[in-house]
């Protein structure tokens, strides 16, 4: 038998340096973090060999008092937090106090510090866990950690570390994420005594946006939006991508709760329905985000490393970014791209979250509405369709006449000038040349009033001819007991049989046909893990973009110039325009310089 024992003291710290120092850049992490809590307001960054053999954090934070310098690397040793409740309501980057004595544990480490007003400085050194006593030196007012040969002592881990370049990259990044986090402060970074980044201390709103470009490219300002709102005891700001300035990866995505970057299954979840309408399947959003709320409402206490949260209110929180986001983006409509970031989008605060949806006010077409855009027998299916939609008279909105142009001050998608090969559409503006793929974009606004028209039309239902059992788990059976009036409003009759049983009894009668069991699943899957569930208000969309697919203008249709016109101004009213239903750009600005440039005019 094995006997029990106490484990050192420094194999605890090389334990626990296992969950909470991963590579390099773990450590500059809890460094970075350690000097934001002490109130620096410029950080130096200075790494070796990718941080393999020295990484060094300087700050001109608070600084550490002697007599507290061997806490300073001691296990639990803080002072973010003293009881229960300061856990509850953590405000500062680190509290855990493990971090500094985990990295002394696997490396050559020193600490320099000098307190404000005070005359000197003091420096204490840990070998592999060994702490030698504190001595004078020189420093200005802050503090110095020097961590050099990184995993000496535990070379298993240190030949998981990557090339030079990799691991520097990783710090690179890290400290992009942190310059975004907090734009007060001043940031250097120098790789092998290079200099690499500056970020200078952003003292408004325009300089943070500049910092913002600076990570993710100059174009972003100017293809963005701002948000600012505020409901619920929640505020969330920073800037959204337009769908077109959305990438491959999701990569350039930066959340942060309470100045603390997270990755977090339930914001990934609303970001992504609030970009399901208009983003190109495959491509991911780009964001940098700032949600405040209570600390009390956020356990940050959840991963060593402090990458996750868990909020204690879920399904606010994500409805309240849903529904921010999706309201900000349901605002992009053709045209405002050509307006500053920050004249496109701001949110006002609000009492309540938005309502998920947005009414139209424009009613729908008469059965005596005659189709400007000769749509001919694709008048028909469309027909066929309207019944399910509970209004006996309804007609295509495609059928509808678009309104004529307006004379005065030109729009911003101006007037149309002439069509391509009858497929684009051809306009001048105040700014210069716009491009219309008609189809699209008569594709969206047709798609934005069949879906006005379904949120004011009544729910019709579809009785199954034979209730489908289904076994579920345990919690989506609860959820779907929990759910059930929810669901009966978006025509689904779910009720619990059984500790993990469902019965399927009506779906929504714009879904006849569909696998009733996958998607009786689906929902209760997004019930049980989000709280909420969007995947039948989806399902019904994909239906409505098909019919408004069939219902708008073809590519090959001569159109006129008052028709061409009429389209440009639909676009500017309709939400959403700026994309196509299945995320494709509806429309391109090429302005006067660019033009000239195509030419070479001016050189």
């Amino acid at each position: 038998m094995t006997v029990i024992r106490l484990l050192p003291p420094e194999l605890i710290n090389q334990i626990a340096a296992g969950e909470v120092i991963e590579r390099p850049s773990s450590v500059v992490k809890e460094l970075v973090e350690n000097s934001l809590d002490a109130g620096a307001t410029r950080i130096e960054v200075d790494i070796e060999a990718g941080g393999a053999r020295l990484i060094r954090v300087r700050d001109d934070g608070g600084g550490i008092h002697v007599d507290e310098l061997p806490l300073a690397v001691a296990s639990h040793a803080t002072s973010k937090i003293g009881s229960f409740d300061d856990l509850e309501h953590v405000a500062s980057m680190g509290f855990r106090g493990e971090a500094l004595a985990s990295v002394s544990s696997v490396s050559r480490f020193a600490l320099t510090s000098r307190v404000r007003d005070q005359d000197a400085a003091f420096r204490i050194e840990v070998d592999g866990g060994k702490l030698q006593a504190a001595r004078p030196a020189q420093h200005p007012s802050g503090t110095s950690v020097e961590v050099r040969d990184l995993f000496y002592n535990v070379p298993a881990r240190r030949k998981f570390m990557r090339a030079e370049r990799t691991e520097f990259a990783h710090v690179d990044d890290l400290l992009k994420s942190l310059a975004l986090a907090r734009g007060s402060v001043e940031f250097r970074l120098s790789h092998n005594g290079k200099p690499v980044r500056i970020w200078k201390a952003a003292r408004d709103q325009q300089a943070q946006l500049q910092r913002v470009a600076e990570v993710l490219g100059d174009e972003f300002p100017s293809q963005s939006l701002r948000i600012d709102h505020a409901a619920a005891g929640l505020h969330l700001s920073g800037w959204v991508g337009l769908p077109t300035a959305s990438r491959a990866q999701a990569d350039s995505q930066y959340f942060y709760v309470n100045g603390r970057l997270v990755r977090d299954r339930i914001v990934a979840h609303a970001v992504r329905q609030a970009y399901a309408d208009v983003l190109f399947h495959g491509r991911h959003a780009v964001f940098v985000l700032y949600l405040e709320l209570d600390p009390a409402g956020v356990d940050v206490n959840v991963h060593p490393a402090k990458h996750e949260v868990r909020f204690r209110e879920q399904r606010l929180v994500h409805d309240f970014l849903f529904r921010t986001l999706h309201e900000a983006l349901a605002q992009t409509r053709a045209g405002l791209g050509t307006l500053p970031v920050t004249e496109a989008v701001s949110m006002p605060a609000q009492a309540h979250p938005a309502p998920m949806a947005t009414a139209y006010p424009s009613a729908w077409p008469s059965a005596s509405s005659q189709s400007r855009l000769g749509l001919g027998t694709r008048e028909e299916p469309l027909a066929d369709y309207a019944a399910l939609l509970g209004q006996p008279s309804f007609v295509p909105v495609a059928a509808a006449p678009l309104p004529e142009s307006v004379e005065g001050e030109a729009p911003p998608l101006g007037f149309a000038i002439a069509q391509l090969k009858s497929i684009f559409v051809l306009a001048e503006n105040a700014h210069g040349l716009v491009l219309v793929d008609m189809h699209a974009a008569h594709e969206r606004i047709t798609y934005e009033k069949l879906k006005s028209g379904r949120v004011g039309s009544n729910l019709r239902s579809q009785m199954l001819l034979v209730p489908l059992s289904l076994a579920v788990s345990a919690r989506e059976a609860a959820a779907a007991e929990e759910h059930a009036e929810a669901l009966a409003d978006w025509g689904l009759e779910l009720s619990r049989s059984g500790p993990a049983t469902i019965v399927v009894r009506r779906i929504p009668a714009l879904l006849e046909g569909a696998d009733v069991a996958q998607l009786s699943r689906d929902v209760l899957s997004e019930l049980a893990q989000h709280g909420s569930s969007r995947r039948l208000q989806e399902l019904e969309n994909e239906l409505l973009s098909t019919m408004a697919c069939h219902g708008s203008v073809r590519a090959g249709r001569r159109l006129t110039l008052p028709e061409m016109n009429a389209l440009l101004r639909e676009m500017e009213a309709t939400e959403r325009s700026g994309q196509c239903n299945h995320g494709r750009p509806t429309w391109v600005q090429l302005s006067l310089p660019e033009l000239d440039r195509l030419f070479m005019r001016g050189r």
